[in-house]
């Protein structure tokens, strides 16, 4: 098939997926697609790298300090309309707020940190890319529909992300592949930059699609249901597909996990407390045990077809631990890898690192202990508010309760609690506590809660004139 004819395949199978998954009952908001737009740049590339799509990364390390004017601008603009809608909210807007103080006091240290980064400047500048990422949290959640808007916000992502990866492969291999001239192999990129940022959307929105086709199939009438399976099943079988050419093993594995856990928590035994407290914790001790003791399970890791350094990943954490000369403050806001630090690591290894490839320890080299500290406080509180999502909102707290567990796990082999991370992002999406009901619950009259029994000061109705007595009557 020629590439013009796959394209114009493609846009219209997009269009298809959209039409099947409609649903007349659920209005967000049109302003979701601010925060729309923001998931789709921070899961594929920089408006920049589309524009230049030739070059996917950096030739040096300078350059990750300097940034594009473009990118600046599309960002600015996005913050300050979802501030706007934010505004126009005011009142769920503070709700929401209030009811989250743990992960705002996490971007509270991250902002005084910036005092003593070596590059304020440029740590203020992430600092606020990072903000950007609550801000479009706040903007779906706040949402007249919150639970239609969170569908509406990774469904359209992922209706476009998916297939477009599945396009730029097959039939744009110089936009969609790329070659590693230090390994001498190819890999798949889709509409990601790196063979990980494919693995990730695969994660996300397969999840997402998991989630809404076990919805269709068990509550969906029966008028919709096959159009929802239809298109999150065409979804499901890309993703699958992607997965193996992305060769992500960590997306993998992770996929694996919150495919479990959607499954489970969708039906009412799966949603008690007890088994969602064992099923989560049977696999983050399993995850932890793999990872801190892999070198003498080797067997755990390569049946994953890695080795036991894990890509490199090992050597890597050692250097680093060694570098870390602010234990308790760390280096400012994603100011490690600036300057000397970074010209090092892009010398001593030849895939060039940006990042820790662990969640955690990069939180330690750029916050410290207090910020991984803050960071553990988020995470227990985001975990406490998907359990109580998944047992009194049985329609996204599975999917909430899925994000959670994957982004803890994600992050022991992928530095991804920072930045514009898609994985960061649905962890603030689902553990970010929704505001309180605005409306009042009307109360249902006592007689009608107690029959047999009348509210105090309630007037008596009058009898019916053949009900009254004789001697009443005459009186």
């Amino acid at each position: 098939m020629p590439p013009s004819v796959a394209l114009a395949v493609c846009a219209v199978g997009v269009g298809g997926l959209f039409w099947l998954d409609r649903d007349r009952d659920a209005r967000p908001s049109p302003a979701l697609w601010i925060p729309v737009i923001w998931l789709l740049i921070a899961s594929s590339r920089m408006v920049s790298q589309w524009l230049n799509a030739g070059v996917l990364e950096f030739d040096n390390p300078e350059q990750y300090l300097e940034g594009s004017p473009l990118d600046r601008a599309v960002f600015a603009v996005l913050i300050a309309g979802g501030v706007a809608v934010l505004a126009a909210r005011g009142r769920r807007t503070g709700q929401l707020l209030v009811r989250n103080w743990p992960l705002l006091l996490f971007f509270l240290y991250a902002l005084v940190s910036v005092t003593w980064s070596d590059f304020p400047y440029v740590a203020f500048k992430r600092w606020t890319k990072a903000i950007g990422n609550l801000v479009m949290v706040m903007v779906v959640l706040t949402d007249p529909q919150p639970a239609a808007a969170l569908r509406r916000f990774l469904t359209r992502a992922g209706f476009i992300l998916v297939p477009a990866s599945v396009l730029m492969i097959k039939y744009f291999p110089e936009y969609g592949r790329a070659y590693l001239t230090f390994v001498w192999s190819t890999i798949n990129l889709g509409v990601s930059s790196t063979k990980n940022g494919l693995g990730y959307v695969c994660l996300l929105y397969g999840l997402a699609s998991a989630w809404c086709l076990l919805d269709g199939i068990r509550g969906a009438p029966r008028g919709t249901r096959l159009r929802h399976v239809v298109a999150h099943g065409t979804i499901l079988l890309m993703v699958a597909w992607l997965l193996y050419k992305a060769d992500s093993a960590t997306s993998l594995a992770c996929f694996a996990v919150g495919l479990v856990m959607v499954v489970i928590t969708t039906s009412q035994k799966g949603r008690h407390p007890l088994v969602v407290h064992t099923v989560v914790g049977t696999f983050v001790i399993c995850g932890l045990a793999a990872y801190l003791f892999f070198n003498g399970q080797s067997v755990i890791v390569e049946a994953f077809g890695r080795d036991s350094t894990l890509t490199g990943r090992t050597e890597l954490w050692d250097r680093l631990l060694e570098f870390a000369n602010a234990p308790w403050l760390g280096t400012g806001f994603e100011s490690f890898w600036l300057g000397d630090r970074s010209e090092y690591f892009w010398r001593t290894f030849w895939w060039h690192p940006n990042q820790a490839h662990n969640g955690y320890l990069e939180t330690y080299i750029n916050l410290g202990y207090v910020g991984v500290g803050f960071l553990a406080l988020t995470i227990l509180a985001g975990y406490h508010t998907a359990a109580v999502a998944c047992r009194r909102d049985p329609k996204t707290g599975p999917i909430r309760l899925a994000y959670v567990v994957v982004a803890v796990l994600y992050n022991l082999t992928e530095a991804a609690f920072k930045g514009l991370h898609p994985v960061w992002i649905a962890f603030m999406l689902a553990s970010t506590a929704l505001p309180l009901e605005s409306r009042r619950k009307v109360r249902k009259p006592l007689e009608a809660r107690m029959p047999g029994r009348r509210a105090i000061g309630a007037v008596s109705p009058q009898p019916a004139p053949f009900l009254v007595r004789p001697r009443e009557a005459e009186r």
